[in-house]
């Protein structure tokens, strides 16, 4: 599982105090895109220019305990084998350990230009994969 790290900003937090559920979704974005730019071994950037990018299709979030201003937390990602156009990225949230939100998000392989759906190359795929 590849991991990234985030403390909890005050911005972050809503007026109970806990982190609002869309940050979520941000931290989420992050990790997949150093988990892809890591599997891949070249800068994001680097894709879009060669004519491939991601665009999610489909997210979802489970939140299981709250998380609070300067928490550090531990963003995991996992994918799960690439169809012929999309990835599905599956995160889990820790604190000290304990788990305390998973989610997915669903990327579709697209045209950068056109924004057209096309399949992953083959050794964007294979990367995945892996």
């Amino acid at each position: 599982m590849f991991t990234i790290r985030v403390r909890v900003r005050y911005a972050e937090c809503d007026m109970q105090g806990h982190v609002f559920n869309a940050h979520y979704l941000t931290w989420f974005d992050m990790a997949h895109t150093a988990a892809v730019t890591a599997a891949l071994e070249r800068p994001y950037k680097e894709l879009v220019e060669s004519g491939l990018d991601f665009v999610v299709a489909e997210s979802g979030v489970r939140y299981i305990a709250p998380a609070r201003f300067d928490e550090e937390l531990e963003i995991g990602v996992e994918f799960d084998p690439p169809t012929n156009s999309s990835l599905v990225s599956r995160f889990t949230v820790s604190r000290d350990g304990t788990q305390i939100a998973e989610g997915f998000l669903r990327h579709v392989c697209v045209d950068p230009e056109s924004l057209q759906k096309k399949s992953w190359p083959d050794e964007v795929r294979a990367a995945l994969e892996g």
